[in-house]
């Protein structure tokens, strides 16, 4: 009988044990007073972890329409600094005969392999380049070659890369970030800088992005001649709008955008037109074109300042180291030529003295009874 009640008090004193730990969890689990709820808390509405059936007792309703919106997966848009790639993550998307030369360049690989970081690669872009072209002008002769090869654009013999693509590849190889590629497209200093910025955007971004990139751009009346020797003055505006229209670009193409999206963009710009039909008069002739009012003159022509400044304190220094290498090699040829002389001078005098020494030298008697 002992044996039987001791049972039934140890399994009263169990059960009292699990009622207080049920209790002290739910208290604990109790926000404090003023205590703001996180959406991934557990005690939150919005987190899936509090979603419970109808029959929970007296559970709080969860709002489904919340949740699902919660945790619908984010678009990879404009938000994130991290850029995406689009394409082959290894040619950039380039013609394989340029990919190609811009990799054998001299200047990609000694000059541009010094550049490390992106204000280095910017201010090259600002000094070196002159034009948009993928190759120099006039290196590449396409006019001797026949058959399948004959003036096809990327195809038979390559001529010099030009420097703008070599720098775009570099500026590819450093991996840009969102920041730093919107810094490109909006920079003040040079029209080349944004040209090559809207180039990036082009060969890397997905084809359903382009139009978020380009859209605040293609009323931009900043002049820029893309063709190497000029000759094609176009606005910014105007480079942008035959980005996302056409293939062409001179000498080779960009990537291809799928028909689908292709129609689509045309519609946006249809809509865009409509919307700026009074800001936006891109149909007229290119050549037309007169460059517009600096926008930005005063922080141009100050950064401008600075770099001519820079430029020419580098280029006396360099006229100084070689105006003193000219004169230690000036030097060293006179003193080279002191040697010479006074070799010259002392070989001679040997040899009058070698000649004085035969002919006053003694005789043999035979000589002398002929004489």
């Amino acid at each position: 009988m002992l044996n039987v009640w001791g049972r039934v008090e140890s399994g009263a004193v169990w059960c009292g044990a699990v009622r207080l730990a049920v209790v002290w969890a739910r208290v604990s689990r109790r926000p404090a007073p003023g205590r703001r709820l996180s959406p991934l808390s557990p005690l939150s509405p919005l987190s899936p972890l509090s979603a419970r059936s109808p029959t929970d007792g007296d559970s709080a309703p969860v709002m489904a329409d919340d949740s699902e919106e919660y945790n619908k997966p984010t678009k990879s848009g404009k938000l994130h600094n991290v850029l995406p790639v689009w394409g082959n993550e290894q040619t950039m998307n380039l013609n394989p005969l340029i990919l190609a030369n811009i990799q054998g360049s001299s200047y990609f690989k000694v000059h541009l392999f010094k550049l490390k970081t992106y204000h280095e690669v910017v201010d090259e872009i600002y000094f070196q380049v002159k034009h948009l072209e993928p190759w120099e002008r006039g290196s590449r002769k396409t006019a001797g070659q026949t058959g399948m090869c004959g003036g096809v654009r990327g195809v038979g013999a390559g001529g010099i890369v030009s420097t703008a693509y070599c720098l775009l590849y570099k500026l590819y190889t450093l991996r840009l970030t969102r920041k730093q590629l919107n810094g490109l497209l909006t920079h003040t200093d040079s029209p080349f800088i944004r040209s090559l910025g809207f180039m990036y955007v082009r060969y890397t971004q997905p084809p359903n992005d382009l139009f978020d990139w380009y859209r605040e751009y293609l009323g931009d009346e900043e002049a820029v001649d893309p063709r190497a020797g000029g000759g094609q003055p176009t606005t910014i505006g105007n480079m942008a709008r035959h980005m996302l229209t056409k293939l062409d670009w001179f000498s080779t193409l960009f990537p291809r955008i799928p028909v689908p999206i292709q129609k689509q963009i045309e519609m946006k710009l249809a809509e865009y037109d409509r919307q700026n039909s009074s800001k936006t008069n891109w149909k007229n002739d290119q050549n037309s074109v007169q460059p517009p009012p600096d926008k930005y003159p005063r922080e141009r022509n100050e950064r401008r300042a600075d770099r001519d400044r820079d430029s020419r304190s580098d280029r006396s220094s360099r006229t100084d180291r070689d105006r003193e290498r000219f004169d230690r090699e000036r030097d060293r040829d006179r003193s080279r030529t002191d040697r010479d002389r006074d070799r010259e001078r002392d070989r001679n005098r040997d040899h009058d003295r070698e000649r004085d020494r035969y002919k006053n030298r003694d005789r043999s008697p035979r000589d002398k009874r002929y004489r």
